[in-house]
């Protein structure tokens, strides 16, 4: 502008403007399939007097950060047995190849959700206060994607070299670098307070990514892992992962289940 002529842009001509937040509407959402190779009819599955899917769900109803809670379902037995204790349904395809898929259709009912929580079905001892605190990352940073949980390890650990156990490697700043069934890192060097970080399978969702995420096809990476969270990180994708001291066990085949169901009754809450 001339020196002698007054200049306005029109950032000085508007009044400053303060949009108010966009409220979330946070849902956790468990997924539960009937067909498993190691346990069919898993999420059905006594422990304690109680089906499995409902000991998660009962787990879930003692958060305080969701809004709602649903469970997709590929199967009228599982519904029925839902409904029957109170439980919300949603009925998915059982031609989904993944929980994430399954998780997409079932929301698509729930235009309100803006964020998901995707909590796995088989874990009756998950920690409530761990999916509050994902449901909380998640709503409070919109320049997050995702966001997921970790628990330290020892590095002599065995469990560092098992490959069902999935390891991920973290930046500075919290956010996930990779995610292997190979030991991560690799100590070539020992180095002072440096832990091995197990991943729990859990995670948090913006919805606007997760509708993105389903589109895309499965990574390199991923298929050389099979692991499908490599998939988001191929492509670009912004992880959160929070530390927890949580290492609630999953329930994969039915002498697994006789052990939940051993620690169950351990609790005082036990009833």
């Amino acid at each position: 502008c001339p020196a002698a002529r007054a200049c306005h842009t029109l950032a000085q001509l508007l009044p400053s403007v303060s949009l108010p937040p966009v409220p979330s509407y946070i849902i956790g959402v468990l997924p539960s399939r009937w067909g498993s190779t190691r346990f069919p009819g898993k999420p059905l599955h006594l422990i304690a007097g109680k089906p499995l899917i409902q000991h998660v769900w009962e787990r879930c109803q003692q958060c305080s950060r969701l809004d709602e809670i649903i469970v997709a379902v590929d199967d009228e037995r599982i519904r029925d047995a839902v409904l029957a204790f109170g439980g919300k349904v949603a009925m998915t395809s059982p031609d989904h190849l993944t929980g994430t898929d399954r998780i997409a259709e079932a929301v698509r009912s729930i235009p309100q959700a803006t964020h998901i929580v995707n909590i796995q079905g088989d874990e009756p001892l998950i920690d409530p206060a761990l999916i509050d605190e994902l449901a909380a990352a998640i709503a409070v940073d919109p320049a997050l994607d995702m966001a997921t949980a970790a628990n330290p390890l020892d590095p002599a650990d065995p469990a560092v070299r098992d490959p069902n156990v999935v390891k991920v490697a973290v930046a500075l700043d919290g956010r996930a670098l990779y995610f292997s069934r190979s030991p991560l890192p690799f100590f070539r060097n020992p180095v002072a307070g440096l832990p091995v970080l197990r991943h729990k399978g859990i995670y948090a969702y913006r919805r606007d990514f997760l509708e993105r995420f389903i589109t895309w096809p499965p990574s390199p990476l991923e298929l050389a892992e099979s692991l499908e969270q490599l998939r988001a990180l191929e492509n670009g994708a912004s992880i959160k992962v929070l530390l927890t001291t949580d290492t609630s066990p999953g329930v994969d085949t039915p002498e697994q289940a006789r052990e939940i169901e051993h620690l169950l009754k351990l609790q005082p809450i036990f009833s």
